[in-house]
């Protein structure tokens, strides 16, 4: 009979373990993607290769090591593991995603038994490839990098020096990547640590039935969530604005359906996979599935394997959402994110108070890099900016916040500049850039990158140019986004996907995308309308236009009469 209390015990212990793994990740780590923007997950696993636990770091990589742990130990082969040993594997195609998410997996060994692993992934600022920070426009997976299969890069402890040089040599930021490797390594032996601690403490037959029930309750938590919902099929489709390549749209469409056995996502009908960046794996897509499933749950429901067993896919291959060998997949996050905002606008069918207007729904990727005049060295910085949020049921869109399947924090100014050669002139929220709605749309950011005193390449893998957030139920859509090169000079609009060559006192503008609103624009209370413009997020133009709501330029205050002719006309208008 299971005891309530130490059940709860052994399930904080695994879940405190696993973001003790991701402190000493943090606290080791030599880039700012990692040590400030906290680009990586830690996770739990028991001997069948199970996760049992997940830090709270990055919601794309839900799911995404759950399958790939498992896939990458089988194929390496359990019996080539022992006690202090460790394989590296970013393979896209055997459950990963990217080149640059790396992940170091090691067996826990208690006393000559093999008990379980620990795993983590983390975002490498830099993998090799074709442009600095090893994203672009690419064409294929040769293009993007350094490709491991899982290898051993740890052998009784002991790093494999062959093995991690040879990856070294591949990559353009040695010292921070080096760096970054031994984060993972110490990561991993803090998992490895508390997991031993707890198996003494509470004996090792104990620990491993209680884990056998924490994802046993976990799964009937989850079918109970997914039975009070609303049953019954959903649909939507989605578009990215283009390939990098191509002005075709790329087309995401999803059919969900909720029944007896969990819940089912049909994604045929989305494209076949392009020539270009911006296709997903396999486990992108069934994090982005998985994600969007646990917003609609009770979040006190565990991230284990007992989760992902209500939860089945079907993603043709060959298609942008299930990619084959050899297609380039830099851009796979951004076809997951956008997937998250087609399964969510999908979801508001059945549930239309649980879910969003659409968002800035794309990754935003700025990366850049070259010569160091201060070093010498060869440096790569990478970050994903903030954008506008959907406004909800009750609620306005959070502004400049990460979105979604995102999790990563902000890369502050002070830092930047005084770790790399770059100056940010301008950082801030974007007027008018809101979606009009009864709940408005977030405000997405800008953010200006001059380069001073050397010539390094730029990237932009993003996209929302074209295809604006979306708004629900009567909301407008949000500002689309802009990247700009020397907006203040010839200015130039560069595309949303690929790289460019800059000179000594060039500056690169991102403009990102505001969220959609919720609910009609004249539904919105004068007064918020007010305070907005007060506070200098919407213009007085824009509350008269898209709000309708009138603001005396003088006082500041709210024109009652002039507003209720305003939403007069428009009552007018909408009964034509």
């Amino acid at each position: 009979m299971t005891d309530p209390i130490r059940f709860e015990v052994v399930r904080n212990a695994l879940m405190f373990a696993a973001e003790e793994m991701a402190v000493a990740l943090r606290r080791s780590a030599y880039s700012t993607n990692v040590k400030t923007r906290c680009d990586f997950s830690c996770g739990l696993f028991d001997r069948d290769l199970r996760i049992v636990a997940q830090s709270f770091s990055q919601p794309a990589h839900l799911g995404l090591l759950a399958t790939l742990v498992a896939r990458n130990v089988r194929a390496y082969g359990i019996d080539r593991l022992g006690s202090g040993d460790g394989i590296l594997v970013n393979d896209p195609f055997s459950s990963g995603s990217h080149l640059n998410d790396i992940t170091l997996i090691s067996p826990i060994y208690h006393r000559d038994a093999l008990v379980g692993f620990v795993a983590n992934l983390v975002h490498h600022v830099d993998v090799g490839g074709g442009a600095a920070t090893s994203i672009g426009a690419f064409q294929e997976i040769y293009q993007e990098g350094v490709q491991i299969p899982a290898v051993k890069l740890i052998q009784g402890g002991e790093i494999v020096e062959d093995v991690f040089n040879l990856i070294i040599a591949q990559v353009r930021a040695k010292r921070e990547t080096r760096g970054d490797f031994r984060a993972q390594i110490a990561a991993n032996n803090t998992g490895i640590k508390r997991f031993g601690e707890l198996l003494d403490r509470l004996g090792e037959n104990d620990v491993l039935s209680y884990i056998d029930e924490l994802i046993a309750y976990t799964e009937r938590r989850a079918r109970a969530e997914v039975a009070r919902l609303p049953q019954g099929m959903c649909e939507a489709i989605g578009y990215l604005d283009d390939d990098g390549f191509s002005d075709t749209p790329v087309k995401l469409q999803a059919k969900i359906t909720f029944g007896e056995d969990g819940v089912h996502f049909d994604l045929t009908g989305s494209d076949t996979q392009r020539r270009a960046p911006v296709n997903a794996t396999i486990a992108q897509t069934f994090a982005a599935c998985t994600y969007a499933l646990k917003c609609l749950i009770d979040p006190d429901v565990p991230l284990n394997e007992g989760f992902f067993q209500v939860v089945s896919i079907n993603a043709p291959k060959g298609t942008v959402v299930n990619a084959t060998h050899p297609s380039a997949v830099v851009g796979g996050w951004e076809v997951a994110v956008r997937l998250v905002e087609t399964l969510l606008k999908a979801f508001s069918q059945l549930v239309p108070n649980a879910v969003p207007a659409g968002t800035k729904g794309m990754i935003c990727h700025a990366g850049f890099g070259g010569n160091d005049p201060r070093t010498g060295e060869y440096y790569c910085f990478l970050e994903t900016l903030a954008g506008g949020y959907g406004g909800r049921q009750g609620l306005d869109g959070p502004n400049a916040v990460q979105v979604h399947i995102q999790n990563t924090e902000n890369a502050p100014i002070e830092e930047t500049e005084s770790n790399y050669p770059v100056r940010i002139l301008r950082y801030g929220l974007v007027e008018d850039s809101d979606g009009p709605g009864q709940w408005r749309g977030g405000l997405g950011v800008r953010r200006d990158y001059l380069f001073l005193d050397h010539d390094p390449t730029f990237t932009v893998l993003a996209d929302r140019v074209k295809q604006a957030p979306w708004g629900l139920f009567g909301g407008g859509p949000g500002a689309t986004a802009h990247y700009i090169l020397n907006p203040s000079g010839d200015a130039r609009e560069l595309p949303s996907k690929g790289t460019v060559q800059l000179k000594g006192g060039d500056v690169v503008s991102y403009r990102t995308a505001g969220g959609g609103g919720y609910g009609p624009a004249s539904a919105r209370d004068p007064e918020l309308v007010r305070i907005d413009v007060l506070h200098k997020k919407i213009s007085m133009e824009r509350a008269r236009s898209e709000y309708h709501v009138a603001i005396d330029p003088a006082s500041g205050a709210v024109d009652p009469v002039e507003t209720q002719h305003l939403r007069s006309q428009v009552t007018a208008r909408n009964k034509k």
